[in-house]
């Protein structure tokens, strides 16, 4: 299933990855440095506000779906139960924040721009909220195609809308409103069955309680996790200005944004090929699962972050603005590291607390990282600036490995293969070494030369050392790709 979903989601994924390369290009240069920060001032408040609402019922449709469908694939209590709580939340979240915009004072041109973003983005939160429950169903049953497809269309139509919306004046609103819309419009072509089946469904208020008591764990630690993602905007704000978050987030932006999409990918068909391993052959088959899981993840993400690094020149000179661009070149090897180490715990390490349904866990496993994040901030922001809290980003999510995979110990251990991973960690070391040591190119050449020369050194380190069994694994994949096209 894992290696169905990582085909199946590998399209998506790719055009994620453009289209968020694309917005970086296109909204760091048609916005000014004041209002790009805006924007992301206001992509962490919506953030905030839609993880708090809506997440803990997106994690409960993914994660008993896949037990309830065995006894009825429609799942009658589960749809009637988990529609008609959203309901309830969404009247109570379009109420207050209408409220909130109303009363909010805006002193200044600037504290208006800003009110707009925010309020721009919070638009389109329950239609997304919406869709991605119909996704995270598709992504249970198994199928890739549909879930898949729904990413395409809000990844394209959500960046034209917001292109389309930039264009008439909304500024630092744009890309959200463009994404809140997309959202909108998709819904009534894709949830029709959905809303069928909770129609039909029936409530039940003691899964209301389970699903709650498993969900809303899961949400206060998202939002621990979105804290570490958000705050040290403000931080550098409130110590520095809305120019430099600006620049901050076109740094970590480029930075992330493949090291984000590559988990994205592995999440999408990971967890669900984790969750239905459990269900249907126990600890045996998770364990095995997971294994193969967090192998691949390291023989796909270390040389994509090794790349990164070795690419972060060229690649700020074509994707970044030259108003922020050498302030967001100082911090892209340091936050390409924390987005490496964000990955793992997020898509590998804290499933062990969801996969167990022991998500009280995952509170205390975020919150140690989010408590240092905010000490290593107030401390290395005055001191050293964007880099600084950089810095912050790579040593918190170093913390919170080490503490999700200690509280696995009374939850589901996730297997750690250090031998393989080592092997796997020195041969994208060694590919960057080798890319550190070309001559300069120039922009358009290091870019078209050294990533095929870069997988070209790589793929040959891994399977002609047969690093985790790769050649096993390969020859696996084109024999199931090679039936696929000929049944086809």
């Amino acid at each position: 299933m894992f290696l169905k979903g990582l085909l199946g989601y590998l399209p998506a994924n790719l055009l994620q990855g453009i289209v968020g390369f694309l917005t970086l290009w296109i909204f760091t240069r048609m916005l000014s440095p004041e209002d790009y920060g805006r924007y992301a001032l206001a992509f962490g408040v919506t953030s905030l506000v839609y993880t708090v609402c809506f997440c803990w019922i997106e994690a409960a449709m993914a994660r008993f779906y896949p037990a309830e469908k065995l006894d009825n694939v429609e799942a009658p209590e589960l749809y009637g139960t988990l529609y008609r709580l959203h309901i309830t939340v969404a009247g109570l979240f379009i109420a207050v924040c209408a409220a909130g915009l109303y009363v909010w004072p805006a002193k200044s041109p600037g504290d208006l721009a800003t009110k707009a973003a925010i309020g721009a983005g919070l638009v389109g939160v329950v239609f997304r909220s919406l869709l991605r429950m119909v996704q995270e169903q598709r992504r249970s049953e198994g199928r890739v195609r549909e879930a898949a497809a729904i990413d395409i269309l809000q990844t394209v139509g959500g960046f034209i809308l917001g292109f389309v919306f930039l264009l008439v004046g909304v500024r630092g609103g744009a890309p959200l409103l463009g994404v809140g819309v997309m959202a909108a419009l998709t819904l009534p072509f894709v949830a029709r069955e959905d809303w069928g089946r909770a129609a039909k469904g029936l409530w039940s208020r003691p899964k209301a309680l389970a699903y709650a008591r498993y969900g809303y764990p899961v949400t206060l630690s998202l939002i621990l996790t979105l804290s570490l993602y958000t705050l040290d905007r403000f931080l550098i704000a409130y110590f520095m200005g809305a120019a430099d978050v600006g620049a901050y987030q076109a740094g970590f932006s480029l930075a992330s944004r493949v090291i984000d999409v590559l988990f994205l990918w592995f999440a999408a068909a990971g967890a669900p090929a984790m969750i239905n391993a459990l269900e249907s052959g126990g600890a045996p088959a998770l364990r095995v699962e997971a294994k193969q899981q967090i192998l691949w993840i390291a023989l796909l993400g270390f040389p994509a972050l090794a790349g990164l690094i070795s690419l972060a020149p060229a690649l700020s000179q074509w994707m970044i603005g030259p108003q922020l661009r050498e302030k967001a070149l100082s911090i892209i090897p340091l936050v390409s590291v924390g987005a490496l180490m964000a990955g793992l715990n997020t898509s590998y390490f804290l499933l062990s607390f969801t996969l167990a349904k022991k998500t009280h866990f995952l509170i205390l496993a975020m919150s140690v990282p989010a408590i240092s994040n905010v000490v290593l901030n107030l401390i290395l922001i005055p001191k050293m600036g964007l880099q600084g809290a950089a810095l912050a980003y790579v040593l918190c999510f170093a913390i919170g490995i080490a503490t999700s995979w200690l509280l696995g110990l009374r939850a589901i251990l996730m297997p750690l293969p250090l031998i393989d991973l080592s092997k796997i960690a020195l041969a994208a070391a060694a590919m960057a070494i080798g890319l550190s040591h070309m001559p300069d190119l120039g922009m358009s050449a290091e870019l078209l030369i050294k990533p095929p020369l870069g997988v070209l050194l790589y793929g040959s380190l891994v399977f002609g050392f047969n690093i985790s069994g790769s050649r096993g694994h390969l020859r696996t994949l084109l024999n199931k790709v090679s039936r696929r096209l000929a049944t086809r």
